[in-house]
């Protein structure tokens, strides 16, 4: 079976005007294939939990879009193909579609193939003591960066993609602080002290194409963390410029590097995001490598990291 679902709510609501152009084109290219467009999350997630094990899922939405639905697609075993309508779009980078017009990506979604990729799964505790589960496809965001994406979530809503993110960080920059955290990846200590951010990635971007780590691959085994130190706001508006391009990881208060599993400790409670969607204050976290738990379609061959390799 077949399903295309698109979230209204994308892009700030401006999804929603896609409806009418979607139901005309699938009537005339893939009539067999079902459609939906819930307006509340519960009834999408209805939907997904409902499909045969196996079934393929055309999400029409972006990152957020993907985070939300992530649970019941792995729980119901379904693959997934993206046609990218988000505000971010970094999971669609990473699957080389960012770009398409919607009639192409719908079509490579319908016929393209399909590959097994990781997610990740946060495991962490609020400051009321309760145990939470996030299943993530692009980043896991500790700090300053889980602040900015408050802040974009919330800015104005002229602002799209990068320029919207650029504008929370400049914003946040006025409440510059830093955080306690001790972390360390696969048993490993990583750093003891204080931390601007702690982040995992999956995709070699957030932030709306921010390439974070720019080596990052969906398909071996593996996330990558990325720590920095702590810095004023000369630092980090000197590392922002080389951050867009790419070309930050030589800073000496930034650590990167491969994990199976990252664990996070902070007493007073650090700002956690997954996929931009901001998640609350966790005292203890610890972030696991899901390996080919999902099939996606994909556009483009994902070339391979050595599992062992250090950035």
């Amino acid at each position: 079976m077949t399903l295309i679902l698109l979230n209204p709510h994308a892009q700030g609501g401006r999804a929603a005007r896609a409806i009418p152009p979607f139901k005309s084109w699938l009537q005339t290219h893939a009539p067999d294939s079902s459609f939906a467009a819930p307006d509340k999350l519960q009834e999408s997630l209805a939907l997904l939990h409902n499909l045969p094990e196996g079934s393929l899922v055309v999400a029409v939405g972006g990152d957020g879009t993907l985070n939300r639905w992530l649970p019941a697609l792995l729980a119901r075993k379904l693959t997934l193909a993206l046609v990218p309508m988000g505000s971010g779009n970094d999971c669609a980078r990473a699957l080389g579609l960012y770009g398409l017009s919607w009639p192409a990506a719908l079509q490579h979604a319908l016929n393209g193939p399909a590959r097994s990729v990781d997610t990740g799964l946060a495991c962490w505790t609020d400051l009321q003591g309760q145990s939470h589960d996030t299943h993530f496809f692009s980043s896991l965001t500790a700090g300053f960066d889980s602040s900015v994406g408050l802040r974009a979530l919330n800015g104005p809503l002229w602002l799209r993609g990068l320029p919207r993110y650029l504008w929370a960080t400049l914003k946040e920059l006025a409440y510059l602080r830093t955080w306690q955290l001790s972390v360390s990846a696969d048993g490993e200590p990583m750093a003891s002290g204080p931390a601007l951010f702690a982040s995992s990635l999956n995709t070699p971007s957030f932030g709306s194409g921010m390439p974070a780590v720019p080596h990052a691959r969906i398909d071996d085994g593996q996330l990558d963390a990325l720590l920095a130190g702590p810095m004023g706001r000369p630092g980090v508006l000197n590392m922002l410029p080389r951050l867009l391009i790419g070309k930050h990881l030589n800073d000496p208060r930034l650590q990167c590097r491969p994990f199976q599993t990252l664990a996070i400790d902070c007493v007073d409670g650090v700002p956690l995001a997954a996929d931009g969607e901001y998640l609350g204050l966790a005292t203890q976290l610890q972030v696991h490598c899901q390996r080919a738990r999902l099939q996606v379609v994909t556009r483009q061959t994902i070339s391979k990291r050595p599992p062992t390799m250090n950035a």
